[in-house]
């Protein structure tokens, strides 16, 4: 009886959120989470600048900018809510960078269609997702990735969002010699990234709690006097959604236009997403012994659910962010660390002068150190057994020189499965790994001939 009483107790004594955002109290604490959120949300951002921007080229076709920057903002709210509510992981979703610059610039710039017609292509793609979640078709991709490539994937993508934050704070520019170079240590912005580089490298060091969040804090301050960070007001109401929210056209549903344009979205979509989870997954611990990603249904099927949600409220494909390492070196853990950034997104779309304020100096840096983080994995990978270190070196340097998560995933499985095949080691190759590569050379070549 007395037993049982304390079994109630117990039951009694559990917080509400730890059944909601899978939260334990014996092991997560809340402020953890919450500084993990914001500092994730604070990386994260800048999409809410950048996603309109891309989207500025559509404004001559009649797609409002402003209504973009609203959309943004909603599809990561919604998208990192299902993540929080749902999966219960600290992933924060919004619309991807590379999908949106495909959806503008290939998709409706260069193939010629209009933003109805792509939006509608990544409505039928979030749709695609939801029943490939669903029948676990993307579970067994991810699952049949190796674990050298997976351990590889993670660190591939920390070299690839290194070298996003050394562009993004100006520490490396584009050369048109030598593809890139050094950025002007002159330039006050640059400045002020190498001195929040070092500054945070130095709190990271001495193991200070909210490292992060507190290097992008005082790096935006410090910008203020120097100029670089910009204040424009602090509270603006939200610009209307209405003119995009729900704008698809149906009339090309069935054609092999929109059939080529929602398989390219997927692919791309599936490999980004696959590629962050792993990598991110890895870093956090959140893998079994052999690096499956746990619950990965759930964090699958709240990204595609964002995905649709993006779509019908008018912008480009929403998925997991990698940005969300940031907050999980910052100890977040739960769906709780989701739920802050959410929350954040909220509170962005009414003081989105001031969130907007947060300089790319102040954010770059940042990614650079999560980068160097999540290389640890590194020293798992067999670099003895060539038939492992060649498709695991591939998949971690094509990331950043290919600009892409997806491309690195992409080539280093077709290259692990041709150098295993070739090698007399056939039987490590699985069956879904041999269908996966038959369909990325099938990519490569139909890119290479259209």
């Amino acid at each position: 009886m007395a037993e049982k009483n304390n079994a109630a107790a117990g039951a009694v004594k559990t917080p509400w959120y730890a059944r909601l955002f899978g939260f334990d109290p014996s092991v997560n604490k809340v402020r953890t989470e919450i500084i993990a959120g914001v500092t994730t949300f604070l990386t994260m951002a800048y999409i809410l600048a950048v996603n309109p921007n891309i989207f500025s080229a559509l404004a001559e076709k009649g797609m409002p900018t402003s209504a973009v920057f609203t959309a943004t903002a909603l599809a990561a709210i919604v998208g990192t809510l299902v993540m929080a509510l749902y999966a219960k992981k600290p992933f924060g979703l919004a619309p991807g960078m590379g999908l949106n610059a495909f959806f503008v610039f290939t998709v409706c710039l260069a193939m010629g269609y209009s933003w109805q017609f792509a939006l509608t292509a990544v409505f039928i793609e979030g749709l695609l997702f939801i029943i490939l979640t669903l029948t676990n078709v993307r579970k067994m991709i991810v699952d049949a990735i190796p674990l050298g490539l997976k351990k590889a994937i993670g660190v591939g993508i920390g070299l690839y969002i290194a070298f996003i934050g050394l562009k993004n704070a100006g520490i490396v520019v584009s050369s048109e010699a030598t593809s890139v170079a050094l950025g002007n240590f002159a330039d006050k912005a640059v400045l002020l990234a190498l001195g929040t580089f070092l500054f945070t490298s130095l709190l990271v060091v001495l193991k200070v709690k909210g490292a992060l969040l507190i290097g992008i804090l005082v790096s935006t301050l410090v910008g203020i006097p120097l100029g670089v960070t910009h204040l424009a007001g602090v509270i603006s109401a939200p610009p209307s959604v209405k003119p995009i929210f729900l704008q698809f056209e149906w009339s090309q549903v069935f054609s092999w236009n929109m059939l080529a344009v929602v398989i390219t979205f997927l692919f791309i979509d599936m490999f980004d997403t696959i590629g962050t989870v792993v990598g991110v997954s890895e870093k956090s611990g959140m893998v079994d012994k052999d690096g499956n990603v746990e619950g990965i249904s759930k964090i699958l099927m709240a990204d595609a659910v964002a995905t649709v949600a993006g779509a019908a409220f008018g912008t480009s494909t929403t998925t997991t962010y990698i940005e969300s390492a940031s907050g999980v070196s910052e100890g977040g853990r739960t769906g709780l660390t989701a739920f802050v950034i959410a929350v954040c997104f909220g509170i962005a779309l009414l003081f989105s002068p001031l969130f907007l304020a947060i300089p790319t100096a102040a954010t770059g840096p940042i990614l650079v150190i999560v980068g160097v983080m999540m290389t640890a994995s590194v020293a798992d990978i067999k670099w003895d057994d060539y038939s492992e270190a060649i498709p695991a070196f591939i998949t971690m340097i094509m990331m950043p020189m290919a600009y892409s998560i997806s491309e690195g995933i992409m080539l280093g499985m077709v290259t692990y499965v041709v150098i295993n095949a070739c090698s007399g080691k056939a039987r490590k190759v699985s069956v879904s790994l041999w269908i996966l590569a038959a369909l990325f050379v099938a990519r490569y070549i139909y890119m290479a001939v259209s």
